[in-house]
């Protein structure tokens, strides 16, 4: 597991990582790769149907964002829905597995659900959100993602993102002006 560094009161966390254990991650990086190319083939062919979670973690107005290392998108931790499970269990499942960060579930509220086409596949995104009080502690393993840290949206919107983490972020906006 990476790290724990802060930057300029802004919590993120960078791994690091020498010797035979950078050498690991890297070959988990490449596996990662390629597999997620593998799917973006099938799902050029298949067109499936596919079901994601993801949370959006807030503390004081910053919002948890991570870099996998198959996908040059910024995203929110989370992946797909298991059968029989629901949106809050599956990102809160994802959160643990991505950046070792565990919330109660019953602290989780849905408050997203759209389909996008994206990645030749037809994917069903639901968003559950939480604000935390403390600024948790997490952790990045160097594999699946390499890179996390709490923004404002502002800035988060500046990077390249998923489609639907934009349009979240927009309609939490629209939400939080239309309410003051």
């Amino acid at each position: 597991m990476g790290l724990l560094r802060m930057h300029d009161s802004n919590l993120s966390s960078t791994p690091s990582t020498t010797g035979l254990g950078a050498v690991v991650d890297l070959g988990f990086r490449t596996a990662y790769r390629v597999a997620h190319r593998m799917l973006r083939a099938y799902w050029k062919v298949r067109r499936p149907n596919t079901h994601g979670a993801l949370i959006a973690v807030w503390h004081e107005g910053r919002l948890l964002l991570v870099k996998n290392s198959y996908r040059r998108h910024y995203t929110l931790p989370g992946g797909y829905v298991r059968p029989g499970e629901s949106a809050a269990a599956a990102a809160q499942r994802e959160l643990i597995e991505e950046v070792d960060l565990d919330l109660p579930r019953d602290r989780l509220r849905e408050v997203y659900s759209r389909i996008y086409q994206f990645e030749n596949r037809f994917d069903k995104v639901t968003i559950v959100e939480v604000d935390v009080d403390q600024p948790p502690v997490f952790e990045v393993d160097n594999r699946e993602v390499v890179w996390a840290s709490f923004e404002t949206p502002d800035a988060i919107l500046r990077r390249p993102i998923v489609p639907h983490l934009q349009d979240y972020l927009r309609e939490r906006s629209d939400r939080f002006t239309s309410d003051a």
